[in-house]
C-alpha cells in the first residue's frame, strides 16, 4: 500500500492534517484558521455545536468544496486536487446517506458499488450481502429505502461507506436517527473497523459519544479549532464538580456556599448537590465535617471526575449545544 512519506509533506503517521485551513461564505468565517492532525489508527471524534464548522471542514476534506485558504492533506496528498487518487482508500458517510427510494437497501448498494470503478463486479455480491450483515440489515436487505426509519438509512449509508476495505472513514453523525441498542451497535462497528486498522474520523456533537468510543479529538466552536489531542488529556487538566449525596440539598448548598463553592445546583429528585470548588479549595475532608456540623445528613460525597462537558465549558465558556 502507498503509504505518505515526508517528501509529501505529511507524516506517515498521520492521515489528515489541514493548515491554515479556512473558508468564507458571504464575508462570514465559516472555518477559520484550522489546523488539525489526525493520527492514522486514531478513532478521531470531531466535537462541536451546531454551526461550529464541523461539516464545512468535512466537506473540504474531501474535496466536496474549495477552501478558501489554507491547505488539506488527505492520506498525504493535497485535496482536493488528489481527489481522485485519495477518495477510493476512504469511505465516507456525509450529511445522511442519498438513497433511492425506490430500491431496495441491496440494490441501493449494488448500485453505490457499481458506481466505484476499482470495485470487482464479480464479488460485488458477496461484499454487498457481508456490508448489510455487518451493519444489521440483511433481514430488510430486501425492503424499498423509501419504507427504512431514519435509523435504517443511517446504517445502510455506513453499509455503503464499507463496500471496501477502507484506510480512512469519514463519518457525519453516524448514530444519528438510532435508538439506544443501534446506537451502541455502530459504536461497537467503529471500535472494531479501528482494531483492523482503519482510522474512524467521527463527527458528532453527542459528548458522551465522543467518551465513549474516540481515542483522540478536537474541539471546535464558531469556526476555530478550540483544542485537541487524546481524549484522556483533553478533560485531565479540567477540575472535576464536587458531589454531595444528601437528604437535606437546601441546607448543604448554604454550607457549602460559605466555604467558597460556586455554581451549585440542587437535584431535587435525587437530593444531590454539585458544584465548582474555588481556585485554592478547602480540605475535602474539613468540607465534609463542616457540613456534618451543620447536621446536614451526609450519604455520599466527592469528586466527580471532569468530562469532556466540563472540559468544552472551561475553554469555551459556554454551554454545549446538544440539538447540533
Amino acid at each position: 500500500m502507498d503509504q505518505p512519506s515526508a517528501a509529501d509533506g505529511q507524516a506517515p503517521d498521520v492521515v489528515i492534517e489541514t493548515r491554515g485551513l479556512a473558508k468564507q461564505y458571504r464575508g462570514t468565517l465559516a472555518v477559520d484558521g484550522l489546523d488539525l492532525q489526525v493520527p492514522r489508527g486514531s478513532v478521531f471524534g470531531f466535537l462541536g455545536p451546531n454551526g461550529s464548522g464541523k461539516t464545512t471542514t468535512i466537506r473540504m476534506l474531501m474535496g466536496l468544496i474549495e477552501p478558501t485558504s489554507g491547505s488539506a492533506r488527505v492520506l498525504g496528498r493535497p485535496m482536493p486536487r488528489s481527489s481522485r487518487s485519495v477518495l477510493p482508500k476512504v469511505g465516507a458517510l456525509i450529511e445522511g446517506p442519498a438513497l433511492y427510494g425506490f430500491l431496495s437497501g441491496q440494490d441501493n448498494l449494488i448500485r453505490y458499488d457499481a458506481a466505484d470503478p476499482t470495485a470487482d463486479p464479480r464479488t460485488r455480491k458477496a461484499r454487498v450481502g457481508a456490508a448489510l450483515d455487518r451493519v444489521g440489515l440483511t433481514a430488510a436487505a430486501g425492503k424499498k429505502a423509501k419504507a427504512y426509519s431514519l435509523g435504517m438509512k443511517q446504517r445502510l449509508g455506513l453499509a455503503s461507506a464499507l463496500l471496501q476495505p477502507r484506510e480512512l472513514l469519514v463519518l457525519d453523525e453516524p448514530t444519528n436517527g438510532l435508538d439506544p441498542q443501534g446506537m451502541r451497535e455502530i459504536r461497537a462497528l467503529i471500535r472494531e473497523l479501528a482494531d483492523d486498522g482503519t482510522t474512524v474520523f467521527l463527527s458528532s456533537h453527542l459528548l458522551d459519544e465522543i467518551e465513549q468510543v474516540c481515542t483522540h479529538a478536537a474541539v471546535m466552536a464558531r469556526g476555530r479549532l478550540i483544542t485537541q489531542g487524546p481524549v484522556a488529556e483533553l478533560s485531565a487538566g479540567t477540575r472535576g464538580r464536587l458531589a454531595v449525596a444528601t437528604p437535606d440539598p437546601d441546607e448543604a448548598v448554604r454550607v457549602l456556599a460559605g466555604h467558597g463553592v460556586t455554581d451549585l445546583v440542587a437535584d431535587p429528585h435525587s437530593g444531590e448537590v454539585t458544584g465548582e470548588l474555588p481556585a485554592d479549595p478547602p480540605d475535602l475532608a474539613e468540607l465534609n465535617a463542616a457540613l456534618v456540623a451543620a447536621g446536614v445528613r451526609v450519604r455520599g460525597f466527592g469528586l466527580r471526575r471532569a468530562s469532556l462537558e466540563d472540559a468544552f465549558v472551561a475553554l469555551t465558556g459556554e454551554g454545549f449545544d446538544v440539538a447540533g
